[in-house]
């Protein structure tokens, strides 16, 4: 008899998001069952408006589902009222997003103290966890730079450690290498594959870059917000793609204000 498997982190079932009405209906994403578990870099790819970037905002908390079901930690959070949701947000998830999103008159480790400031953490402890945070990311002498003085993957780093602040057990990044050179790109990528595997994290991150699918042990393929295919790890070597050979970048313009 074979072991029992880990209960899943995320557990999405006939999950679905509409918007309009009638004529105007446009489901984005359609009926999607995914389980996500601890310990895996899933990534989501698709052509631009297939439902990446909705079905990520779904499963954290972001946007409400249509129709369906999710759980988060084994929690059904479809019906919580709205006030509950940042709960779940602040204790199971960690976002990073394309465009940083850093406060610019706030040095790196003030921006990341503060996302434990906003968790009750009392403000020694914010800064020594920040700094401990910046340096596990490879910043150990920009703990101090603002973001001004910051290269890109420099600042994505930082946002990295934002997301940890709250030691969740799911990160969720959009298009986190997409803006970033070659070398940026694949340290960045390389800190999420690590967060994966040496932290047991479930890292779930939508991507058009085809640098990052060897990084991948779950590749996810929707179209026309359904989920059409899985791929497992690709079992090449995991060397960067020159970013002018990288086709098929997409953007990711609209910034959510999340609630902690």
């Amino acid at each position: 008899m074979s072991p029992k498997s880990p209960m899943p982190v995320i557990r999405a079932s006939e999950l679905s998001k509409t918007y309009g009405q009638g004529a105007a209906e446009f489901r984005a994403v359609s009926d999607v069952n995914l389980e996500i578990g601890a310990g895996k870099l899933t990534l989501l790819m698709g052509p631009s408006g297939s439902g990446k970037t909705t079905l990520l905002s779904l499963l954290g908390c972001i946007l409400r589902p249509t129709a369906g079901r999710l759980e988060i930690l084994g929690e059904d959070v479809t019906g919580l009222p709205e006030q509950e949701l940042p709960r779940v947000r602040r204790e199971a998830i960690g976002f990073v997003f394309q465009g940083f999103n850093l406060f610019p008159t706030l040095t790196a480790a003030e921006n990341v103290g503060l996302a434990m400031d906003l968790r009750g953490i009392r403000r020694n402890a914010a800064r020594q966890r920040a700094e401990e945070l910046l340096i596990e990311v490879g910043l150990k002498d920009r703990i101090h730079a603002f973001p001004a003085d910051l290269s890109g993957g420099q600042k994505q780093r930082v946002a990295i450690a934002r997301a940890l602040a709250g030691d969740p057990p799911i990160l969720l990044a959009d298009e986190p290498t997409a803006a970033l050179d070659s070398i940026s790109g694949r340290a960045v990528i390389e800190i999420l594959q690590r967060l994966a595997h040496e932290k047991s994290r479930a890292v779930v991150m939508v991507t058009h870059d085809p640098r990052v699918l060897s990084y991948g042990d779950r590749i996810l393929h929707l179209e026309d917000g359904r989920l059409v295919r899985e791929e497992s790890a690709i079992s090449r070597p995991q060397q960067a793609v020159p970013l002018e050979e990288a086709q098929g970048y997409g953007s990711f313009s609209e910034t959510f204000r999340v609630e902690f």
